[in-house]
Protein backbone atom coordinates (compact mmCIF):
# COMPACT_ATOMS: atom_id res chain seq x y z
CA UNK A 1 0.00 0.00 0.00
CA UNK A 2 1.17 3.35 -0.49
CA UNK A 3 0.44 7.32 -1.25
CA UNK A 4 0.48 7.74 -4.95
CA UNK A 5 3.87 9.16 -6.23
CA UNK A 6 3.25 13.24 -7.58
CA UNK A 7 3.83 13.96 -11.32
CA UNK A 8 7.76 15.19 -10.06
CA UNK A 9 8.37 11.85 -8.54
CA UNK A 10 7.39 9.79 -11.18
CA UNK A 11 9.14 11.84 -13.92
CA UNK A 12 12.04 11.83 -11.25
CA UNK A 13 12.01 7.76 -10.78
CA UNK A 14 11.54 7.27 -14.65
CA UNK A 15 14.52 9.35 -15.30
CA UNK A 16 16.66 8.00 -13.04
CA UNK A 17 16.02 4.26 -14.63
CA UNK A 18 17.28 5.75 -17.60
CA UNK A 19 14.23 5.97 -19.65
CA UNK A 20 13.21 8.80 -21.98
CA UNK A 21 10.21 10.06 -20.99
CA UNK A 22 7.88 12.73 -23.31
CA UNK A 23 5.76 14.91 -21.40
CA UNK A 24 2.42 15.41 -23.09
CA UNK A 25 0.37 18.29 -23.08
CA UNK A 26 -1.23 18.61 -19.64
CA UNK A 27 -0.61 15.08 -18.08
CA UNK A 28 0.19 16.66 -14.65
CA UNK A 29 -3.61 17.67 -14.49
CA UNK A 30 -5.28 15.33 -16.51
CA UNK A 31 -6.82 12.20 -14.28
CA UNK A 32 -10.55 11.01 -13.55
CA UNK A 33 -10.31 11.85 -9.83
CA UNK A 34 -13.96 13.38 -10.00
CA UNK A 35 -15.25 9.67 -10.71
CA UNK A 36 -13.45 8.04 -7.75
CA UNK A 37 -10.60 7.47 -5.32
CA UNK A 38 -6.69 7.30 -6.10
CA UNK A 39 -5.21 5.53 -3.79
CA UNK A 40 -3.83 3.37 -1.81
CA UNK A 41 -1.71 2.06 -4.52
CA UNK A 42 -0.92 -1.46 -4.70
CA UNK A 43 0.76 -2.44 -8.07
CA UNK A 44 1.81 -1.51 -11.79
CA UNK A 45 -0.35 -3.02 -14.45
CA UNK A 46 0.62 -3.26 -18.41
CA UNK A 47 -1.36 -3.32 -21.02
CA UNK A 48 -1.08 -3.42 -24.74
CA UNK A 49 -2.97 -0.79 -26.93
CA UNK A 50 -4.40 -3.02 -29.80
CA UNK A 51 -3.22 0.22 -32.12
CA UNK A 52 -0.44 0.95 -33.95
CA UNK A 53 1.51 4.93 -34.69
CA UNK A 54 3.09 6.27 -31.64
CA UNK A 55 1.29 10.34 -31.92
CA UNK A 56 -2.31 8.40 -32.68
CA UNK A 57 -1.43 5.51 -30.02
CA UNK A 58 -0.69 8.42 -27.59
CA UNK A 59 -3.22 10.95 -28.56
CA UNK A 60 -6.07 8.03 -28.19
CA UNK A 61 -4.39 7.06 -24.85
CA UNK A 62 -4.15 10.75 -23.83
CA UNK A 63 -8.04 11.73 -24.92
CA UNK A 64 -9.75 8.43 -24.97
CA UNK A 65 -13.00 8.02 -27.06
CA UNK A 66 -16.89 8.63 -26.12
CA UNK A 67 -17.64 5.45 -24.28
CA UNK A 68 -14.29 5.90 -22.44
CA UNK A 69 -12.91 9.19 -21.37
CA UNK A 70 -9.13 9.71 -21.53
CA UNK A 71 -6.52 9.19 -19.80
CA UNK A 72 -6.29 5.31 -20.57
CA UNK A 73 -3.36 5.15 -18.89
CA UNK A 74 -0.65 7.22 -17.28
CA UNK A 75 2.11 6.24 -19.79
CA UNK A 76 2.35 4.59 -23.36
CA UNK A 77 5.47 2.78 -23.93
CA UNK A 78 6.31 3.02 -27.45
CA UNK A 79 8.03 0.73 -29.96
CA UNK A 80 11.45 2.05 -29.65
CA UNK A 81 11.23 2.28 -25.98
CA UNK A 82 10.32 5.77 -25.00
CA UNK A 83 7.48 6.42 -22.00
CA UNK A 84 5.00 9.41 -22.88
CA UNK A 85 3.45 10.30 -19.97
CA UNK A 86 -0.63 11.08 -20.13
CA UNK A 87 -2.42 10.93 -17.31
CA UNK A 88 -1.60 11.68 -13.07
CA UNK A 89 -4.48 10.55 -10.39
CA UNK A 90 -6.67 7.80 -11.60
CA UNK A 91 -7.49 6.36 -15.23
CA UNK A 92 -9.55 4.20 -16.89
CA UNK A 93 -7.08 1.82 -18.02
CA UNK A 94 -7.75 -1.48 -14.87
CA UNK A 95 -11.33 -1.77 -14.95
CA UNK A 96 -12.73 -3.88 -12.25
CA UNK A 97 -10.75 -7.10 -11.43
CA UNK A 98 -10.65 -10.11 -9.16
CA UNK A 99 -10.79 -8.87 -5.56
CA UNK A 100 -8.52 -12.28 -4.71
CA UNK A 101 -5.47 -10.98 -7.17
CA UNK A 102 -5.52 -7.35 -5.69
CA UNK A 103 -4.82 -9.53 -2.49
CA UNK A 104 -2.10 -11.53 -3.68
CA UNK A 105 -0.21 -7.90 -4.78
CA UNK A 106 -0.77 -6.10 -1.65
CA UNK A 107 0.83 -9.26 0.22
CA UNK A 108 3.53 -10.18 -3.13
CA UNK A 109 2.56 -13.42 -3.20
CA UNK A 110 4.69 -15.55 -5.07
CA UNK A 111 1.81 -16.88 -7.18
CA UNK A 112 -1.68 -15.16 -8.61
CA UNK A 113 -4.42 -16.62 -8.01
CA UNK A 114 -6.83 -17.47 -11.41
CA UNK A 115 -8.83 -14.08 -12.28
CA UNK A 116 -12.68 -15.39 -11.99
CA UNK A 117 -14.34 -12.20 -10.78
CA UNK A 118 -14.41 -8.38 -11.38
CA UNK A 119 -15.62 -7.05 -8.40
CA UNK A 120 -12.66 -5.03 -7.56
CA UNK A 121 -11.74 -1.52 -8.42
CA UNK A 122 -8.38 -1.84 -10.40
CA UNK A 123 -8.37 1.96 -11.36
CA UNK A 124 -8.19 3.25 -7.98
CA UNK A 125 -4.89 0.98 -7.21
CA UNK A 126 -2.44 0.56 -9.88
CA UNK A 127 -0.21 2.59 -12.22
CA UNK A 128 -1.24 1.40 -16.03
CA UNK A 129 1.22 1.56 -18.71
CA UNK A 130 0.08 0.55 -22.55
CA UNK A 131 2.29 -0.67 -24.58
CA UNK A 132 2.08 0.20 -28.23
CA UNK A 133 0.83 -3.38 -30.13
CA UNK A 134 -1.48 -4.66 -31.73
CA UNK A 135 -2.25 -7.68 -29.82
CA UNK A 136 -2.76 -10.28 -32.42
CA UNK A 137 0.11 -12.10 -31.40
CA UNK A 138 1.94 -11.20 -34.53
CA UNK A 139 2.86 -7.81 -33.88
CA UNK A 140 6.61 -8.19 -32.75
CA UNK A 141 7.96 -6.27 -29.04
CA UNK A 142 11.07 -5.01 -29.82
CA UNK A 143 13.89 -5.43 -27.17
CA UNK A 144 13.83 -1.86 -26.75
CA UNK A 145 10.12 -1.51 -26.03
CA UNK A 146 10.51 -4.87 -23.55
CA UNK A 147 13.25 -3.43 -21.82
CA UNK A 148 11.63 -0.08 -21.16
CA UNK A 149 8.29 -2.24 -19.80
CA UNK A 150 10.47 -3.60 -17.19
CA UNK A 151 12.43 -0.03 -16.24
CA UNK A 152 9.32 1.59 -15.83
CA UNK A 153 8.01 -1.30 -13.79
CA UNK A 154 11.02 -0.79 -12.22
CA UNK A 155 11.14 2.84 -11.31
CA UNK A 156 7.59 2.51 -9.66
CA UNK A 157 8.92 -0.23 -7.35
CA UNK A 158 11.92 1.44 -6.39
CA UNK A 159 9.92 4.16 -5.76
CA UNK A 160 7.85 2.49 -3.56
CA UNK A 161 10.11 -0.34 -2.16
CA UNK A 162 7.48 -3.15 -3.87
CA UNK A 163 8.86 -6.57 -5.13
CA UNK A 164 8.60 -7.73 -8.84
CA UNK A 165 5.62 -9.27 -7.89
CA UNK A 166 3.55 -5.62 -7.80
CA UNK A 167 3.46 -6.32 -11.49
CA UNK A 168 1.07 -7.74 -13.40
CA UNK A 169 -0.72 -7.86 -16.67
CA UNK A 170 -4.22 -6.69 -17.27
CA UNK A 171 -5.03 -10.63 -18.61
CA UNK A 172 -4.22 -11.38 -14.89
CA UNK A 173 -6.39 -8.86 -13.47
CA UNK A 174 -10.05 -8.79 -15.32
CA UNK A 175 -11.57 -11.68 -16.72
CA UNK A 176 -11.72 -12.11 -20.49
CA UNK A 177 -8.51 -9.57 -20.84
CA UNK A 178 -5.83 -11.04 -22.83
CA UNK A 179 -3.09 -8.36 -22.69
CA UNK A 180 -0.27 -7.85 -22.84
CA UNK A 181 -0.11 -10.34 -25.77
CA UNK A 182 2.74 -11.33 -26.75
CA UNK A 183 5.05 -12.22 -23.88
CA UNK A 184 5.04 -13.99 -20.73
CA UNK A 185 4.61 -11.99 -17.66
CA UNK A 186 6.37 -14.39 -15.33
CA UNK A 187 9.51 -13.92 -17.53
CA UNK A 188 8.71 -10.08 -17.43
CA UNK A 189 8.84 -10.38 -13.73
CA UNK A 190 12.15 -12.30 -13.62
CA UNK A 191 13.38 -9.47 -15.76
CA UNK A 192 12.40 -7.18 -13.43
CA UNK A 193 13.72 -8.54 -10.29
CA UNK A 194 17.20 -8.91 -11.59
CA UNK A 195 17.04 -4.88 -12.39
CA UNK A 196 15.99 -4.06 -9.09
CA UNK A 197 18.62 -6.29 -7.60
CA UNK A 198 20.85 -3.43 -9.55
CA UNK A 199 21.46 0.28 -8.64
CA UNK A 200 19.44 2.42 -11.01
CA UNK A 201 21.00 2.44 -14.54
CA UNK A 202 20.11 6.93 -15.03
CA UNK A 203 22.77 9.05 -14.40
CA UNK A 204 22.09 12.41 -12.10
CA UNK A 205 22.57 15.50 -13.84
CA UNK A 206 20.30 18.24 -15.99
CA UNK A 207 20.11 19.65 -19.35
CA UNK A 208 23.40 21.77 -19.19
CA UNK A 209 22.55 25.33 -17.63
CA UNK A 210 19.25 24.41 -18.61
CA UNK A 211 18.34 22.51 -15.66
CA UNK A 212 16.02 22.58 -12.34
CA UNK A 213 17.12 19.15 -11.02
CA UNK A 214 15.63 16.68 -12.92
CA UNK A 215 17.44 13.52 -13.98
CA UNK A 216 18.08 13.19 -17.34
CA UNK A 217 19.01 9.68 -18.97
CA UNK A 218 22.40 8.86 -20.07
CA UNK A 219 23.35 8.61 -24.28
CA UNK A 220 25.51 7.07 -25.60
CA UNK A 221 28.63 8.70 -27.36
CA UNK A 222 28.77 8.44 -30.79
CA UNK A 223 32.10 8.98 -32.10
CA UNK A 224 31.36 9.92 -35.92
CA UNK A 225 29.24 13.30 -34.38
CA UNK A 226 30.36 16.41 -32.73
CA UNK A 227 31.70 16.53 -28.61
CA UNK A 228 29.27 18.55 -27.14
CA UNK A 229 30.96 22.04 -26.46
CA UNK A 230 29.57 23.26 -22.93
CA UNK A 231 27.16 25.93 -22.78
CA UNK A 232 29.74 28.74 -22.66
CA UNK A 233 30.55 27.67 -26.34
CA UNK A 234 26.98 29.24 -27.36
CA UNK A 235 26.90 33.15 -26.49
CA UNK A 236 26.44 36.27 -28.66
CA UNK A 237 28.99 36.98 -30.91
CA UNK A 238 30.67 32.92 -30.95
CA UNK A 239 31.57 32.06 -34.46
CA UNK A 240 32.38 28.24 -35.54
CA UNK A 241 31.35 25.58 -37.85
CA UNK A 242 30.03 23.82 -35.54
CA UNK A 243 26.95 26.55 -34.83
CA UNK A 244 26.37 25.96 -38.82
CA UNK A 245 26.22 22.21 -38.66
CA UNK A 246 24.07 22.37 -35.76
CA UNK A 247 21.64 24.42 -37.37
CA UNK A 248 21.43 22.12 -40.00
CA UNK A 249 20.84 19.48 -38.13
CA UNK A 250 17.96 21.59 -36.34
CA UNK A 251 15.83 22.03 -40.00
CA UNK A 252 16.66 18.22 -40.40
CA UNK A 253 14.89 17.78 -37.25
CA UNK A 254 11.68 20.14 -38.17
CA UNK A 255 12.95 22.49 -35.72
CA UNK A 256 14.60 25.53 -37.85
CA UNK A 257 13.29 28.86 -37.01
CA UNK A 258 15.58 30.57 -39.62
CA UNK A 259 14.93 33.49 -42.10
CA UNK A 260 18.25 33.01 -43.47
CA UNK A 261 20.72 30.29 -42.78
CA UNK A 262 22.15 28.75 -40.50
CA UNK A 263 25.72 30.29 -40.55
CA UNK A 264 28.58 29.65 -38.00
CA UNK A 265 27.34 32.88 -35.81
CA UNK A 266 25.30 31.93 -33.03
CA UNK A 267 21.70 34.48 -33.04
CA UNK A 268 18.60 34.38 -31.60
CA UNK A 269 17.48 32.01 -34.54
CA UNK A 270 19.86 30.06 -33.41
CA UNK A 271 18.39 29.70 -29.58
CA UNK A 272 14.54 29.92 -30.88
CA UNK A 273 15.52 26.76 -32.93
CA UNK A 274 17.30 24.72 -30.55
CA UNK A 275 14.49 25.55 -28.14
CA UNK A 276 12.21 23.91 -30.29
CA UNK A 277 14.55 20.96 -30.11
CA UNK A 278 14.51 20.48 -26.28
CA UNK A 279 10.51 20.82 -26.31
CA UNK A 280 10.45 18.25 -29.37
CA UNK A 281 12.68 16.00 -26.44
CA UNK A 282 10.23 16.73 -24.16
CA UNK A 283 12.31 19.44 -22.26
CA UNK A 284 10.05 22.57 -20.33
CA UNK A 285 10.80 25.65 -18.45
CA UNK A 286 14.52 26.33 -17.90
CA UNK A 287 15.44 23.16 -19.74
CA UNK A 288 14.10 24.78 -22.63
CA UNK A 289 15.65 27.73 -23.29
CA UNK A 290 17.89 27.54 -26.33
CA UNK A 291 20.90 26.85 -24.43
CA UNK A 292 22.53 23.75 -25.63
CA UNK A 293 22.46 21.19 -22.83
CA UNK A 294 24.27 17.99 -22.86
CA UNK A 295 21.74 15.58 -22.92
CA UNK A 296 19.93 17.47 -25.89
CA UNK A 297 23.19 17.78 -28.22
CA UNK A 298 23.68 13.80 -27.91
CA UNK A 299 20.32 13.38 -29.57
CA UNK A 300 20.85 16.16 -31.85
CA UNK A 301 23.83 14.04 -33.77
CA UNK A 302 25.85 16.71 -34.70
CA UNK A 303 28.30 15.91 -37.84
CA UNK A 304 32.18 16.53 -37.03
CA UNK A 305 32.62 19.98 -39.11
Amino acid sequence: MATPLTADELLRALREEGLTVHEVRDWRHHNRNAKGHWGPLHGVMIHHTVTEGTDSSVELCYDGHPDLPGPLCHGVIDKQGEVHLVGNGRANHAGLGDRDVLEAVINEASELPADNAADTDGNRHFYGFECINLGNGEDPWPEAQKAAIEKVSAAICRAHKWTERSVIGHKEWQPGKVDPRGFPMDGMREAIKRRLAKEPQGTEGTEGTEGDGRPVPPKPQHPPYEPFPGSAFFHSGAKSPVITAMGERLVAEGCGHYEQGPGPEWTEADRTSYAAWQRKLGFRGKDADGVPGKASWERLHVPHS
